[in-house]
């Protein structure tokens, strides 16, 4: 019996979707939080642990996969990226 690791199967398929729901709605009501926060509500709020989740992961994972809805840009204060829904910046003039 012969297994492929490379397929979408049904379960990677839907744990990626969730990945994709959760950041979502977390960025959208906490606008201009870090990577480092949506980790940690992912990680231990949400019992996403088997992810393996790192803020450089999900910092890629947005850029890749959510950048139609969020963006991100850089505060200076704390020297690091933070992200937002894409509308109200766009608003707002960042």
């Amino acid at each position: 019996m012969k297994h492929s690791n490379g397929g979408a199967g049904t379960q990677k398929r839907a744990r990626f979707e969730r990945l994709k729901q959760e950041i979502t709605r977390f960025v959208m009501a906490n606008h201009g939080c870090s990577a480092q926060s949506i980790v940690a509500n992912l990680s231990h709020d949400r019992s996403m642990r088997n992810h393996g989740l790192t803020p450089r992961k999900v910092g890629f994972f947005i850029s890749r996969n959510l950048a139609e809805k969020l963006t991100w840009w850089q505060d200076h204060r704390a020297g690091r990226r933070v992200y937002g829904d894409r509308s109200k910046t766009s608003e707002s003039g960042q």
